[in-house]
């Protein structure tokens, strides 16, 4: 069994820090789940283009208000606490926060912990690992 609190992992080299968000990986790749569990926080009124093209990933808002525009339609959809969004397409997105998001997102397949995103918008399929 592995337990671990959001605070102790704040606390530690698992929260990895971008220009317009932070990210606590409370389970990686090495917890050999199938999957990466994190809460990210996207800063207020911030625009992130993101791309994951070597993960699929589901979404859940916590808290906050923003909306995620799918660039191949240009339908943008609100986020708002209970919204789920699932980018089962690798969709090419971006992710607008009007207030502070607080999201919790599971990625497949998982990421090792020291991920953040290139020029394209997408995490590499493997980066560092996060050592306790």
């Amino acid at each position: 069994m592995i337990v671990r609190t959001l605070e102790e992992c704040r606390n530690s080299n698992r929260k990895v820090d971008g220009e317009t968000w932070n990210s606590v990986r409370m389970s990686l790749k090495d917890d050999n789940m199938g999957y990466s569990f994190h809460i990210t926080t996207i800063y207020a009124n911030t625009e992130t283009p993101i791309h994951y093209k070597n993960h699929l990933e589901t979404v859940y808002c916590i808290y906050g208000d923003g909306s995620i525009l799918d660039k191949a339609t240009g339908i943008e959809h609100p986020i708002n606490p209970g919204t789920v969004y699932m980018l089962n397409n690798n969709d090419d997105h971006i992710l607008k926060a009007k207030t502070e998001l607080q999201m919790a997102c599971v990625f497949n397949p998982p990421l090792n912990g020291k991920e953040t995103h290139g020029p394209d918008g997408a995490y590499p399929l493997e980066a560092e690992a996060v050592t306790d």
